[in-house]
């Protein structure tokens, strides 16, 4: 039997299961409907979709595009130059870290038409594609460089011979995981954007009908759309891999990112600048939109909200306690999420027929709208810590696996031969070569996932458990406390700042171990 029919009988007898728990209401009483009464509520509705569908289309392709060439246009200036990508790292996690439910109110209230959606989704494509654009571009072999360098060639030759082949691979496969994004940015800003059109505003206006099915119709709808992108996207990825990849392992180990200046003096100007640079430009967007001050509160005005205002101690307080609840599960959900990913890319490596049939389920779980997923989850596993972290893994899970898989796939296959022809077994030849030579992609997925672990948790806590900075800013919302949503904001970018820069100490430990065997 060939591959592809080993898999087609595998989804066949995967949507057979799924019928016979629907039909029967086997799984959580009924809130998971056969797919034959997916199909058949989808048909009767089937006249309702096309306005929605172009209309979330439109943003996302908009917002998808926007951001991933400003992405591809900022990891060009920080890949050639480290100063910059130093002084505009707390800006970047900034964008990444942002918590969508909190800043939809803002964007709708500020922008007009579809550019809140578009800003949303483009936000949600420039973390992913930047952090590609700079792996690929200073993953490179310096033997290359060097060859390019002898025969007279530049910076320019050097960026257009070298840099960009090798690149390509790793910038598509990031364009792969933003495309999802900006499906899922765009439906998060219909939710609370107020238009008539866009598969969010259909989901939000079926909640209140008791009818799963429609809702399971409208989630992969958005799965389906998602992952035409992401197919499109996976074809040309696999194109430019097979004509861009490398023959040999880098002769030395990558150094991760730089540790900044040797100086100390100019390396604390330089960390002071990256902490006060994303302050500046928020000052600075909220005088030049000329916003209220009773919806957009500017840093000074924050400070005077946390620190010195008549009501600052119980603002801190329920800021503390609610940190409290959530952090712990934070960690857990980004630890499982990272290893689920790396679990399945090394399956993916051994047994490639088990990640195709595995990469649908990923998919959904990205792209499914949390308002159609979580009454499902919550059914089956209730409104505590289990479901929160089942939610977070399904934010953190896909990013991390697709740059863990590229970094993978990436592996030289002329490199294992020497392991192979001394009789390794495959996971020898994993532990000694793959993951070694993968292991600035294992980081990149670390980097992707510490940020999203915490807006998974909030995402849980504010439409699931009623707990923890979710809860916290879903309250803030419904009394129109402006405060405390901006302070909610400003401490979940703090808290993803302050992971991220664990994860790329850890990768600057890791690597140096590696880079002096």
């Amino acid at each position: 039997m060939k591959a592809w029919q080993r898999d087609l009988a595998w989804i066949v007898l995967a949507v057979l299961v799924w019928e016979i728990l629907g039909r029967w209401q086997l799984v959580a009483q009924g809130a998971l409907p056969a797919p034959s009464a997916i199909a058949a509520r989808w048909w009767l509705d089937r006249s309702d979709y096309p306005p929605h569908i172009a209309a979330t289309a439109l943003s996302a392709s908009l917002g998808f595009l926007a951001g991933s060439a400003a992405a591809i246009a900022a990891g060009i200036l920080f890949a050639l130059s480290p100063l910059a990508s130093r002084l505009a790292r707390g800006v970047n996690i900034a964008i990444f870290a942002l918590p969508p439910i909190a800043v939809v109110p803002i964007l709708v209230l500020c922008l007009d038409g579809i550019a809140p959606r578009v800003v949303l989704a483009a936000l949600g494509c420039y973390f992913p594609v930047m952090t590609a654009t700079v792996l690929g571009l200073t993953q490179i072999d310096p033997r290359a460089l060097d060859l390019v360098r002898a025969y007279g060639g530049g910076a320019g030759a050097v960026l257009r011979l070298i840099r960009a082949r090798s690149a390509l691979p790793v910038i598509l496969s990031g364009l792969k995981v933003a495309a999802p994004n900006a499906v899922l940015g765009a439906i998060l800003a219909e939710f609370g954007g107020g238009g008539r059109y866009g598969l969010g505003a259909y989901l939000i206006g079926s909640l209140g009908r008791a009818d799963p099915a429609r809702l399971w119709g409208i989630g992969l709808s958005a799965t389906a759309m998602a992952g035409l992108a992401y197919a499109l996207l996976a074809v040309l990825a696999r194109r430019a891999t097979g004509q861009a990849r490398a023959v040999t392992i880098a002769a030395t180990a990558s150094p991760g990112e730089a540790a900044g200046p040797a100086d100390p003096l100019l390396r604390l100007l330089v960390l002071a600048g990256a902490a006060i640079l994303p302050f500046l430009i928020w000052a600075g967007l909220v005088d030049g939109f000329h916003l209220p001050a009773l919806i957009a509160k500017s840093p000074a005005a924050l400070a005077d909200y946390l620190i010195t205002g008549p009501n600052a101690a119980s603002v801190q307080a329920r800021l503390l306690a609610a940190l409290g609840e959530t952090m712990p599960t934070v960690l857990l959900g980004l630890l499982a999420g990272l290893a689920c990913a790396f679990l399945l890319a090394l399956a993916g490596e051994a047994a490639p027929t088990l990640s195709r049939l595995l990469l649908p389920t990923a998919l959904v779980t990205q792209t499914m709208p949390l308002v159609a997923l979580t009454p499902l989850l919550v059914l089956l596993l209730g409104r505590g810590t289990a479901v929160t972290i089942a939610i977070t893994v399904s934010v953190t899970f896909f990013p991390a696996y697709v740059a863990i898989a590229q970094g993978l796939a990436l592996v030289p296959r002329a490199a294992l031969d020497l392991p192979r022809a001394y009789g390794a077994s495959w996971w020898r030849q994993v532990r000694i070569v793959s993951i070694p030579a993968a292991l600035p992609h294992l980081f990149a997925a670390a980097r992707l996932g510490a940020p999203r672990a915490l807006l998974g948790v909030m995402i849980a806590e504010w439409l699931a458990t009623g707990r923890g900075l979710g809860n916290l800013l879903n309250q803030a919302r419904g009394r129109l406390d402006y405060g405390m949503i901006w302070a909610v904001a400003l401490v979940s970018v703090l808290i993803s700042v302050a992971l991220y820069q664990l994860v790329v100490a850890g990768e600057r430990v890791t690597l140096r171990r590696f880079g002096g065997r």
